[in-house]
């Protein structure tokens, strides 16, 4: 009964909050589990407020899984570009095809099957499942764990193990509404429960918040060793043009066009130029103009001033525009 109480004061406050988004504008059941499936793959990884642009232009020029499953790489990537992470477009399109081939052109409303699907794990297939099928799941996404973090107070490294954290979703409860309220529990953490200053005064479930009633806000992280990596990258120019490779070298960015580089290990006297993070790695970035001895397989030259005619990563981009701003 306690669960259902907490439920309905979750539901009743989504129906009046929730965000206009579009992946949740009410259209045919075959659309919303298209619309589900790309925006759950844009949103990894990614804020909602960086998606909503890039999920509008993406449905605009691809519609349905058919048209998905044929595009053409080179604009699918292009239709990407900026959002980073570029497996997961890959792996959609993938999917696309394997739903196409393997599953009548039907996205597949059980579990197993659906992470059977390339580039879909346990909160992805939760969260489609939850959305698009209305099936009783709820996906434990960074709002949700935060939700629960703060609600019953859990601190203690064994506490926020993800085991642990799929065992205390129980305390959410569950509803016949399941696509609304697992919506309602990200919007939850999203717009109130936020990381910094979260917003009590507007909680539904504030009176029996445990974070709230010790005034302990802070939330504790598994910490996670990011690996410091030193990589030297070669500047080649020519007709104020530069030279870049396709990447066959290196697991991040695979297949994309890079600045030619090699990675160093242990260097002394890193004078370093630049600095990125990179999934779980911090990339320390020397920059080396040098003169081409011979010609460089896989590589082709672009005109600065004209990026956005080029299919570029954006570590690539800001590569390019540091090299500008220091001419």
């Amino acid at each position: 009964m306690k669960d259902q109480i907490i439920t309905n004061k979750i539901l009743n406050w989504y129906d009046i909050n929730k965000r206009s988004l579009p992946w949740r504008k009410k259209t045919s059941s075959k659309k919303k589990q298209y619309y589900t499936l790309v925006s759950e793959f844009m949103l990894q990884q990614t804020q909602v407020v960086t998606v909503i642009p890039y999920f509008n232009r993406f449905i605009k020029n691809i519609p349905d899984l058919e048209t998905l499953a044929s595009y053409e790489n080179r604009k699918l990537i292009k239709l990407w570009e900026g959002l980073g992470y570029y497996s997961r477009v890959r792996n959609l399109k993938k999917a696309a095809q394997v739903v196409i081939k393997d599953f009548n052109k039907k996205l597949p409303n059980n579990f197993l099957d659906l992470k059977s699907l390339p580039g879909v794990g346990d909160y992805t297939a939760s969260a489609i499942l939850a959305i698009a099928f209305n099936k009783p799941f709820i996906p434990l996404d960074g709002n949700v764990e935060r939700v629960l973090k703060r609600y019953l107070h859990l601190k203690k490294e064994n506490q926020i193990q993800k085991d642990n954290l799929i065992k205390s979703k129980k305390v959410l409860g569950t509803s016949s509404r399941s696509s609304d309220y697992a919506q309602a529990l990200m919007e939850l953490g999203a717009l109130i429960c936020k990381p910094n200053n979260p917003l009590c005064e507007k909680c539904p479930i504030s009176k029996n918040c445990k974070s709230l009633a010790k005034y302990d806000f802070v939330l504790n992280k598994i910490k996670k060793d990011n690996k410091d990596k030193y990589f030297l990258i070669k500047v080649y120019k020519k007709n104020n043009k530069y030279l870049l490779v396709k990447n066959r070298n290196f697991n991040f960015l695979k297949n994309f066009n890079i600045f030619p580089m090699q990675e160093l290990t242990r260097p002394k006297n890193f004078n370093q130029n630049l600095s990125f993070k990179l999934s779980n790695m911090n990339m320390n970035i020397k920059i080396k103009n040098d003169k081409m001895i011979k010609p460089i397989p896989f590589s082709y030259w672009i005109d600065p001033k004209k990026l956005k005619n080029y299919t570029l990563p954006t570590f690539t981009k800001k590569i390019v525009t540091y090299l500008e701003k220091r001419k």
